[in-house]
């Protein structure tokens, strides 16, 4: 595994928008927040682009995150946003300088394409982050943003959480990998798609109804990804949707449904995905996984995984 060099103050981190438009207004409180730590913000005027819902059309957007990639005087590249269109581009795009120089690559949702595609093919871990959109001022979303901020310059993640009632205890030691769920569903038969053997995946969605959410855990069963993996991390499930009609169990319980007979370690709710408390999660290093489940109610019960030793 190729780990990109970490961060020192003064480097430039280049902004991108593989997906959604976004505006300059929507992007003044992530640039201050990025001086303010000591960075250089990179971008050019293709980065507040429009073509209907996207930032710009297809070759805008693969042409921007070209240049970003060939770049050699930026350590990382964050995407500002998510929402739809970067698997549009991944195909288009030549990651022959990138793997020559690596640098990170952040963000969350639709930048699982790129989590994905990357590690898969060319073994650079990334990471999983907040993105500029959601930096402003309320302080979640700032913590969130200065955790990845310490991630980027070195440090090493060692989280603990409180227990949930569906976790399933056990331990285990294996590279984290996975992001948005719909995304790695989608990505599923592609160049992009996860081997997640003797991997810990982690998974997160948003606004998706409960039917669909069972249609995309089955999926993972019936390809064989769940029964190679050695835990599973499960991030927020937010505004999950339903039918007239119930479905009648929750995402977390279609999630456990679908884990049962398997023996891994499951950790249900950490604080990743798409919500205000989003911790940056390296994708593609080795990592401690444990999760203690004695009781629901006993605090000594909780959830944690420390990054082990970077190859």
């Amino acid at each position: 595994m190729i780990i990109p060099p970490y961060l020192q103050k003064g480097d430039g981190i280049g902004l991108v928008a593989p997906a959604r438009k976004i505006s300059v207004s929507e992007l003044e409180t992530s640039i201050q927040f990025l001086e303010d730590y000591g960075f250089r913000v990179v971008y050019d005027e293709s980065l507040f682009a429009e073509a209907d819902q996207f930032a710009g059309n297809d070759e805008i957007r693969r042409g921007s995150f070209q240049s970003m990639l060939d770049r050699t005087d930026i350590a990382a590249i964050w995407c500002v946003r998510g929402g739809y269109g970067s698997a549009r581009i991944i195909d288009q795009l030549d990651f022959t300088t990138f793997c020559k120089h690596p640098k990170w690559i952040c963000g969350y949702s639709d930048v699982t394409v790129f989590h994905s595609h990357i590690l898969q093919n060319y073994g650079i871990a990334t990471l999983h982050s907040t993105m500029p959109i959601n930096v402003n001022q309320e302080t979640r979303h700032q913590f969130s943003a200065q955790n990845m901020m310490q991630l980027l310059m070195g440090d090493v993640m060692n989280y603990e959480i409180d227990p949930h009632p569906l976790n399933r205890e056990g331990e285990a030691t294996g590279v984290l990998v996975g992001g948005n769920l719909s995304i790695l569903y989608s990505l599923n038969g592609t160049i992009s798609d996860l081997d997640t053997t003797n991997k810990i995946l982690f998974i997160e969605d948003l606004d998706e109804y409960l039917y669909h959410i069972d249609r995309m855990m089955l999926n993972l069963k019936r390809s064989g990804k769940l029964q190679s993996i050695k835990g599973l991390i499960v991030g927020g499930m937010s505004e999950m949707r339903d039918n007239t009609i119930p479905f009648g169990v929750d995402a977390e319980q279609i999630i456990r449904h679908y884990s049962e007979g398997y023996n891994f370690p499951i950790c249900f709710e950490f604080p990743a995905g798409h919500i205000p408390e989003n911790w940056p999660l390296k994708l593609g290093v080795s990592i401690e996984f444990s999760v203690d489940s004695y009781t629901f109610h006993e605090k000594a019960s909780f959830y944690f995984f420390t990054q082990t030793h970077e190859i």
